[in-house]
């Protein structure tokens, strides 16, 4: 097993090059790269940036743990919708076998693209709900779900790749026992787990436990502390999960992937020039009190690992 971390804390927007370096010079052995946008995909990751990165990452003796692909809207009623999200995937399974990616990674997905509430609002508001029009046909919804997301992994297979589903509070595959209904209707054997103690915790899952039930489908893993009431992603020993626990349950399992760090909500980090969640904002780079926080983290996690017999390379 090995540590990575995220690239978007550390650069929400692209170009990545800098931040990808300054991950190795932090000690980690892994990042993930990411496409926002459909326009991402022709417009920065092109011949000439793919190969600067991957002179990046070989001269800081670092792998591409994954690639992330934002497909929005595969789980939309909508069957150009769905396409376009469909064609934004295979765009970045191409993407990602160019830049030494052995994972494509995204989110699970909305039913309907409806527009679920933040879970990060949920202990600021007297009511926490959504509106959902009648006469939508659920059974519907998911099996066109099921149909796109085998599609996506077979593309994925036939590129060499694996595809990871990340779960998200609401969406399909929101939970373990969401995931472990996609990956039994899905059938593909290349389909696996993104598993994200911050986004299965707030749900009601205990992270450990996610692991042990969810073995061997794990092929990647974001670590990040929870609060256990929203999806925040604080350091490793800022709130409720038992890391020990988690470690013990990737040992007992033989993972031997990676654990990206990813800490959305840490003062200093990067957001970006868009609106997105969170509430620390304002940094086009991360700061330096937030690579301290991870080098802390790394330090923290390595130290568990080797408590409980995880090597780490």
């Amino acid at each position: 097993m090995r540590f990575g971390a995220s690239i978007w804390p550390w650069r929400w927007d692209t170009p990545y090059d800098k931040a990808v370096k300054r991950i190795g010079d932090a000690g980690f052995r892994a990042t993930e790269l990411i496409a926002w946008t459909p326009e991402a995909l022709d417009e920065y990751y092109t011949p000439d940036t793919i190969k600067k990165l991957k002179d990046v990452l070989a001269s800081e003796d670092m792998v591409l743990s994954q690639f992330v692909v934002n497909n929005k809207g595969a789980a939309s009623d909508d069957r150009a919708v769905r396409q376009r999200s469909i064609d934004m995937f295979k765009k970045g399974v191409d993407t990602g076998v160019a830049l030494g990616a052995t994972i494509i990674n995204t989110v699970t997905h909305l039913p309907f693209e409806l527009p679920y509430p933040v879970i990060t609002d949920r202990p600021h508001v007297q009511t926490f709900s959504l509106d959902v029009p009648s006469g939508l046909d659920w059974n519907r919804n998911w099996d066109e779900y099921v149909v796109t997301i085998r599609e996506l992994a077979e593309y994925a297979g036939a590129a060499g790749v694996k595809y990871s589903v990340e779960p998200h509070p609401f969406r399909y595959g929101g939970n373990v026992e969401g995931l472990l209904r996609l990956l039994e209707a899905v059938d593909s054997k290349y389909l696996g787990v993104n598993l994200d103690p911050s986004h299965l915790f707030p749900i009601g899952d205990l992270p450990h436990i996610a692991i042990l039930r969810l073995a061997p489908h794990v092929l990647h893993c974001h670590f990040s502390d929870n609060d256990g009431e929203t999806n925040v992603h604080w350091r490793p020993g800022m709130g409720k999960i038992n890391w020990t626990h988690v470690m013990q349950a990737l040992k007992d399992t033989n993972y031997t992937g990676v654990v990206s760090l990813e800490f959305e909500d840490i003062p200093g980090v990067s957001r970006g020039v868009e609106n997105v969640p969170g509430v620390y904002k304002g940094n086009a780079d991360a700061t330096e009190g937030f690579e301290d926080e991870y080098k802390i983290a790394l330090a923290y996690l390595t130290g568990i690992a080797h408590e409980v017999g995880l090597p780490v390379e």
